[in-house]
């Protein structure tokens, strides 16, 4: 069998307790906005307002739907990690004692959106900044009136940089 890529903890249980009572009808829509915002990383996925519905709509207390939410995010980031086939994130889920119908609801969403996450992924830049352009200037001076054989070179390098958003000099 291969390697946990969910290490079992006391977090990730109390997360999979929560998630057990979570209502099954709205959880595939839970787990489907999770999977189109996962790999924007300054961006929330809900709005406090959204959170707040949330809160009602699956009863429960904030840091305990954090908690879910952060963990969804984490299931869903080792599978792109690992490259994991939908079948194997679903025997994966279940070893960690997660109710069959939500190991389930991983899979298809997983299998349904799965590859396109992973290649949204791929095209993520790791660093804060690249490299965009390089400019160069050589001044070079030769004399001056106080001395004759004077060599003073300078230069000015300007590196443009760019965020995933905007482009600075």
């Amino acid at each position: 069998m291969a390697a946990p890529v969910v290490p079992e903890s006391d977090s990730i249980r109390r997360a999979v307790s929560l998630l057990n009572a979570v209502d099954s009808g709205r959880f595939p829509r839970l787990l489907s906005r999770l999977l189109q915002k996962l790999h924007l990383k300054a961006e929330s996925t809900f709005s406090e307002e959204e959170e707040e519905k949330l809160q009602i709509a699956f009863s429960l207390e904030k840091q305990d739907l954090h908690l879910v939410l952060e963990t969804i995010s984490f299931i869903l980031e080792q599978a792109v990690y690992h490259n994991l086939k939908p079948a194997s994130l679903q025997q994966q889920l279940q070893n960690i004692q997660l109710d069959q119908d939500k190991a389930e609801a991983f899979a298809t969403a997983w299998a349904a959106a799965g590859q396109d996450t992973i290649e949204k992924f791929r095209q993520r830049v790791l660093t804060p900044q690249k490299l965009e352009t390089i400019g160069w200037q050589l001044n070079l001076q030769m004399a001056e009136s106080k001395q004759a054989k004077l060599k003073s070179p300078q230069a000015v390098l300007e590196l443009g940089v760019s965020n995933e958003d905007s482009k600075v000099l």
